[in-house]
């Protein structure tokens, strides 16, 4: 039974309220040696029209986020925790730290240390990132939780963290850095839960909530990520490879309906740096299905490249514009088509062989950059959809924001990657007091 929606506000009044005794705390643990920071958050959001699959309301939701950093002369511990209050679902539920369900996400709880003058590790959960794209990832096999961006929350809120072992080498010939997770940590994916999907039959909602079999014995459903960099003149070079599984759903048992993550390896490199008067990145990566190699299992992804291109540049005084193209092959289509064939499937809604995306950001600061307005497009000609979200946010002083912004979507069809959410685009604002 859902809660009154005041219960959010309430809640978020109070915790703007609490503001100056949280910043007492901040100040009288930063004199022992414990630096504390957070903010106090109210977001509100609706869609744009009636889905009859899921709420009018999108969010409405009250945050307090906790991070305590803690310097000793041998490690630095952080611990940073979210506790919400979310109207739109039984936010009294279980706490579930892999999928951020329930009042409390915990966003980091970790270690890190030096044990050699060329090494640094840390241990726990932490929010791991890397790559070259602009809201597109080839090599950054790292959680996201595409629930939480889709629904407008803080950007910082699209990677969700990961348990992690976390290695970074410094020998002289190059940069390497090593991501050891002893249990798959999955996307926060799309789930039906909050925003609708394209099932692989029709839209489905919250009445019909994706059923996932994800990987989950420690030490064997682990993944492995391992990153080679250096610096080669102006520019970044990069190599990459992961061993684990598809991140979000990339299959399905169709015995028993549940969607499956299954092997995945993926080999890439990157490279950034100057061109002209701004900064290009080129990034590929090849995505090896291990489950499906031979393309003709319809209920298992196949085995794609993928390249991605970009150029962002200063075109005015605190104006800027950054543009990407990105591709996605599908290796064995042939095969993929005639399984579709074999079992009667349908192909009308078949994947192309060919997926071209290309995006368009997009950003003004005003108001000595008090002000920043930004809008972020991604179209896709071949899938013949569309997504644009904008965004305003006013730093109304040193502790108070204010931001509205959209996510919308079209598609021709619902079946597409970005058609499929059409009836989930929304609208929101949020106010922020951080300390």
């Amino acid at each position: 039974m859902r809660h009154s929606r005041w219960i959010s506000i309430l809640t978020a009044l109070g915790c703007l309220i609490a503001y100056p005794v949280l910043a007492d705390v901040s100040s009288a643990l930063s004199d022992a040696g414990i630096e504390v920071h957070g903010f106090a958050e109210y977001r509100y959001g609706m869609r744009t029209q009636t889905d009859s699959l899921e709420d009018d309301i999108s969010l409405n939701e009250a945050r307090l986020q906790l991070d305590a950093l803690c310097y000793h002369d041998l490690f630095t511990a952080e611990l940073k925790g979210d506790l919400l209050y979310d109207d739109t679902v039984d936010n009294l539920e279980d706490i579930h730290l892999e999928t951020g369900k329930g009042f409390f996400d915990l966003r980091q709880a970790n270690v890190l240390f030096s044990p050699l003058d060329w090494m640094d590790v840390k241990l726990g959960r932490q929010v791991l990132t890397w790559g070259t794209g602009d809201l597109v990832f080839i090599n950054d096999l790292f959680p996201k939780d595409w629930q939480s961006f889709f629904l407008g929350r803080d950007d910082e809120y699209l990677k969700a963290p990961s348990d992690a072992l976390f290695v970074s080498l410094f020998p002289a010939f190059a940069g390497i850095d090593i991501a050891y997770t002893p249990r798959f940590d999955a996307d926060r994916h799309i789930s039906g839960e909050h925003i609708s999907y394209w099932n692989g039959q029709q839209l489905a909602g919250e009445d019909s909530v994706l059923n996932t079999e994800p990987p989950d014995d420690w030490f064997t459903d682990d993944e492995l990520a391992v990153r080679v960099y250096r610096n080669v003149g102006a520019y970044e070079m990069a190599l990459y490879g992961y061993y684990g599984f598809w991140k979000s759903p990339g299959g399905m048992n169709p015995m028993t309906g549940k969607w499956l993550f299954p092997e995945l390896a993926v080999y890439g490199a990157s490279a950034r740096g100057p061109l002209g008067g701004g900064i290009a990145n080129v990034e590929a990566g090849y995505y090896d299905s291990g489950d499906d190699r031979d393309g003709d299992d319809p209920f298992i992804n196949n085995s794609e490249s993928r390249l991605l291109v970009g150029y962002e540049q200063e075109m005015a005084k605190d104006l800027t514009v950054g543009v990407q193209y990105y591709v996605e092959h599908m290796m064995e289509y042939d095969a993929y088509i005639d399984a579709l064939d074999a079992m009667s499937m349908p192909t009308n809604s078949a994947r192309d062989e060919d997926r071209h995306t290309v995006t368009l950001r997009v950003t003004w600061m005003l108001m000595n950059q008090n002000l920043i307005l930004s809008c972020f497009t991604r179209y896709s000609p071949s899938d013949e959809d569309v997504y644009v979200k904008p965004v305003a946010t006013y730093k109304v002083s040193d502790h108070w924001q204010a931001s509205l912004g959209a996510d919308l979507f079209a598609g021709s069809e619902d079946y597409t990657f970005l058609g499929q959410f059409e009836n989930n685009s929304n609208i929101h604002a949020s106010l922020r007091c951080s300390y």
